[in-house]
């Protein structure tokens, strides 16, 4: 029985070795000359757009401006600073304007913005180009700064007029929202409307009227007994509180307007 087995074994063996079925596993070609190359490029193009795209941040930062529109396009809007710098805004599809002063269901855009308009800006300002492409846009009311000597008060509807030097009178309204105070020996004290007499040096800052911007709302008065009225500001004081102020010549001559 042995005999038939290992006899058996034997013949089996050759087919085994010489049998075409069997499968050859060959060692891995290393890659060819030109596929690395092809793999080294591509990886030198990648490192150069990463290094572009950060080159491009550090130049970019949010920044914000103020200014008033010089001049205005569809896709530019040029501004006067508050130092008097020229700057360039740029906007686009993205860019959102809005204007407080209108109705929320009015509609706004770039179409709207005129010259002389005071706006805010908020965007990405390039370091490069020195420009500031627009992401906010919006339309605000800066206040004013006027100094001058009180010309006339009218104490029954809080109300005084203030002259500058340059002969401009500016009617002033005081609400309950205005904030008043006197500056007298290095001292800033709390004081009320009644404390305001003609002759006497103020600085006021406030908002115009929207119905009549000749009319400033003022936020903050400051008198000033102790700093004496400029020179260069004659008036002949208004008997009728709201009446218009006549100019003086300097001369002490008051000047009358010819009535016909």
């Amino acid at each position: 029985m042995k005999r038939i087995l290992i006899i058996l074994i034997f013949f089996a063996v050759p087919g085994l070795i010489f049998s075409k079925n069997i499968p050859v596993f060959a060692a891995n070609p290393s890659p060819s000359p030109s596929s690395q190359a092809v793999i080294q490029q591509q990886l030198d193009e990648l490192k150069t757009k990463i290094a572009s795209r950060v080159a491009q941040l550090k130049l970019v930062e949010k920044r914000g401006i103020i200014g008033k529109v010089t001049d205005s396009n569809d896709t530019q809007i040029t501004l006067s600073d508050i130092y008097g710098n020229t700057r360039f805004i740029d906007v686009d599809e993205l860019t959102k304007f809005s204007n407080p002063n209108v109705k929320s269901t009015s509609s706004f855009g770039i179409s709207d913005i005129t010259d002389g308009m005071q706006i805010g800006v908020l965007g990405l300002f390039n370091k490069q180009s020195r420009r500031i492409l627009a992401r906010d846009v919006q339309v605000i009311s800066l206040p004013k700064t006027i100094i001058g000597a009180v010309s006339a008060i009218d104490k029954k509807n809080y109300n005084f007029y203030v002259v500058s030097e340059d002969g401009k009178q500016t009617f002033i309204d005081v609400e309950t929202v205005s904030k008043t105070y006197s500056y007298t020996g290095g001292t800033l004290s709390t004081a009320g409307f009644s404390k305001i007499t003609t002759d006497e040096t103020a600085v006021i800052q406030g908002f115009p009227d929207k119905q009549n911007p000749d009319h400033i709302i003022a936020s903050v008065i400051i008198l000033l007994p102790d700093v004496p009225k400029s020179p260069k500001i004659n008036y002949v004081p208004a008997i009728n509180p709201n009446a218009s102020i006549v100019p003086s010549t300097g001369s002490g001559t008051k000047l009358t307007p010819i009535v016909r």
